[in-house]
């Protein structure tokens, strides 16, 4: 079979409305990952840093509680900054991750589920209904991100870290994650796009897999062929990339 090969410049922005498609998948399958999970599995480290998968879904849990309610938001990332400062860490996310981690540490995988049922509908209300005056507000990400608006947060990054984290826990847990060309595909490409935003190295990327794809940019440009999966996987940083893949995307 011939894969396409698109140009990053043409592989199109997710707007709002197929943004919240999207997140709503994405929950769907994070839901359906967290209920196949065995007692066992709960404990299992993974490639993220002191978290086991337990950790991992406090987080995500707890993030999507940020998104179901301001109020929330606000109380993660005024203690997540003093968390910050305290710990020396190096932004604001991960002073509200531990703020997250920490107030559900008392859950158990049962706390966990009924927790995450009810702040699902309630997360994606929260983002599809996100203030329009407030979406091109421009805040500081990692790098090498830079400034990215409100929206951006609202709309992309949400998803994108419940995506990565189903693929941690999956990988932790021994599951081949599901993953469709038209759902993970569009994510990933998504993402293409985004990375090649970060840097100006020309480039031919074959991704392979269900949600894989041909990209390129420029021409005579570095060739890389690479489980789409894996290519998330090295440039979050779970994986040592060298050559155009030492270019980072925080996922």
């Amino acid at each position: 079979m011939t894969m396409t090969t698109t140009s990053v410049r043409d592989i199109p922005p997710i707007r709002h409305a197929e943004a919240m498609d999207l997140a709503a998948a994405e929950y769907g399958h994070f839901t359906a990952l967290l209920r196949d999970l065995a007692a066992a599995d709960w404990s299992a480290p993974t490639v993220c840093d002191r978290w086991d998968v337990r950790t991992v879904a406090a987080h995500v849990l707890g993030a999507a509680e940020a998104c179901a309610s301001i109020g929330e938001n606000m109380h993660q990332m005024r203690v997540g900054h003093q968390v910050q400062r305290e710990q020396g860490l190096g932004h604001i996310v991960h002073g509200a991750n531990e703020v997250q981690i920490r107030e559900r540490a008392g859950l158990d995988p049962a706390g966990l589920i009924e927790r995450w049922h009810r702040a699902v509908p309630r997360a994606l209300n929260g983002r599809r209904r996100f203030p329009a005056f407030l979406r091109p507000v421009r805040i500081g990400f990692e790098p090498p991100l830079g400034r990215r608006t409100l929206a951006y947060l609202m709309d992309i990054v949400y998803t994108r870290d419940v995506w990565m984290h189903r693929i941690d826990i999956s990988r932790a847990t021994g599951r081949p994650p599901a993953l469709t060309t038209e759902h993970d595909g569009r994510l990933i490409a998504d993402m293409v796009a985004d990375w090649a935003s970060t840097h100006d190295q020309a480039f031919a990327l074959h991704l392979t897999g269900p949600a894989g794809g041909h990209y390129t940019r420029g021409d005579d440009g570095s060739a890389v062929d690479i489980d789409a999966i894996d290519w998330a996987w090295t440039v979050s940083g779970r994986g040592e990339g060298s050559g155009l893949l030492a270019h980072p995307l925080p996922l």
